[in-house]
């Protein structure tokens, strides 16, 4: 069912359609009071015309996101939130001589990963929906590595809103680590005896704990909150709309898969118009995905350390989402593709990209360009393939340099980070040491 413009848009729980809220609310709410995930009622109906004239993301932001706002106190201001929010580009550097493959580079914000797009849209929309005298809001967020550091980031220093990040102790990288526990003033880092699920399995607990509901407001960041999935969507659009205005071919991406986000922001953006052809779903070792697709059985598991630490995700929780746009296997799989890719191709990945392309990648860019390197040549050939690169490589400079045999040069906000102190502190993966720190006074 198609939404016009204008028209007021309700976003309803995964788990109970009854369950309904608006768009600022569902922000806020983060997860929905069943336990589901938000999402839209309707699906606005936005093809290639609804876009004349945006050639820049604000713009696309704009008209992407108005439907979703409408009717909502915040329709206003989408605009000076998008303004706000993508103040930093998303360049498509193409690889061969025909555009036939291209990486659309999303690691160019402040902290180099393209969680920065929905981290800096939620932060700004947090920080005109709260009047100043509201009570202070706690956001949680659970991190495989790049969320918590654009998180913290977006919200730095925000006045009336805490972070408090969860990270998997001993299991992301060093320069993500960094970027996790360098902030201190509001953002509280926890490095969680456990796993990235468990962390994840913390924050949902958290939210509905009912002795937490009375003391705090809580909300999330984690692509579980709309905020932080619908914005992803505007890259999709603006790459596609490039493409297609330049070729008249829609546009086929491999997305680097962990927990699910942007894959879904991508089926959203094809599910509301955009032309976009096929979607491939690059996964690591964590092969929950593509064994449904092959089995039909969905069977999470516990989360296997990689390379590509940022999609150790067993048990993603988009999943919810992702068969709410698309119920049951067959379905499934007329809309996506899925492969997992070793350690040991990662690393060959990342070789041939440096030798064959002048490319440097990271590891989750390099399983996308693997998952490429696997399609039939002819389906290679006739599409428009877009491989999503989702981080800068020197957040795994570790990793990548002895690969390549060379430094891999470091952005300058990346650089800022060492200047600055850590803060950080180690509980167990129980609800009951969250509820500690939650409990203690900012």
């Amino acid at each position: 069912m198609s939404a016009s413009l204008g028209e007021p848009l309700r976003f309803a729980s995964s788990r109970d359609a009854s369950a309904a809220s608006g768009f600022g609310a569902a922000l806020l709410q983060g997860l929905a009071p069943d336990g589901g995930l938000y999402v839209p009622e309707r699906w606005p109906s936005l093809p290639v015309e609804a876009f004349e004239g945006a050639t820049h993301l604000p713009a696309v932001a704009a008209r992407l996101l108005a439907p979703f706002a409408a009717g909502d106190a915040l329709a206003p201001r989408v605009n000076e939130i998008v303004t706000e929010a993508f103040n930093f580009p998303a360049p498509r550097v193409v690889l061969t001589d025909d555009d036939r493959l291209s990486v659309l580079e999303l690691f160019h914000g402040p902290t180099a990963a393209f969680k920065d797009f929905g981290a800096r849209f939620l932060a700004a929309a947090f920080a005109r929906m709260r009047p100043q005298d509201a009570a202070p809001l706690t956001i949680l967020v659970a991190t495989s590595g790049d969320t918590g550091g654009a998180v913290a980031a977006a919200f730095h220093q925000r006045a009336g809103i805490r972070v408090v990040v969860l990270f998997p102790r001993g299991l992301v990288s060093p320069l993500q680590e960094r970027q996790l526990t360098c902030w201190g003033g509001n953002v509280r880092s926890l490095s969680v005896r456990g796993t990235f699920d468990d962390c994840q399995r913390l924050v949902k607990e958290a939210f509905l704990d009912e002795s937490l509901k009375g003391e705090a407001t809580l909300s999330s960041a984690n692509s579980i909150n709309l905020g932080r999935l619908l914005p992803q969507a505007v890259y999709y659009a603006a790459t596609s709309l490039e493409i297609f205005r330049k070729h008249g071919e829609p546009a086929s991406f491999v997305v680097p898969s962990g927990n699910l986000g942007n894959a879904v922001a991508c089926l959203w953006a094809k599910r509301m118009g955009l032309p976009i052809a096929d979607l491939v779903l690059a996964h690591n070792r964590n092969r929950a995905v593509p064994d449904y697709l092959a089995t039909g059985q969905w069977r999470p598991r516990p989360s296997i350390a990689t390379l590509a630490s940022a999609m150790d995700v067993g048990d993603p929780s988009n999943m919810e989402r992702l068969l709410a746009l698309h119920p049951g296997p067959g379905d499934l799989r007329a809309a996506v593709s899925a492969t997992s890719v070793t350690d040991e191709e990662i690393r060959a990945r990342i070789l041939s990209g440096y030798r064959r392309y002048g490319q440097i990648w990271c590891p989750h860019t390099a399983t996308a360009a693997e998952a490429w390197e696997r399609l039939p040549k002819l389906k290679r050939a006739a599409g428009r393939w877009v491989l999503v690169a989702t981080a800068h490589p020197a957040k795994f400079a570790e990793i990548v340099e002895p690969v390549i045999g060379r430094a891999v040069p470091v952005p300058a906000s990346l650089a800022k980070l060492f200047a600055r102190p850590a803060h950080c502190q180690e509980i167990d993966s129980s609800l009951a040491a969250l509820r500690g720190v939650l409990r203690e006074k900012v």
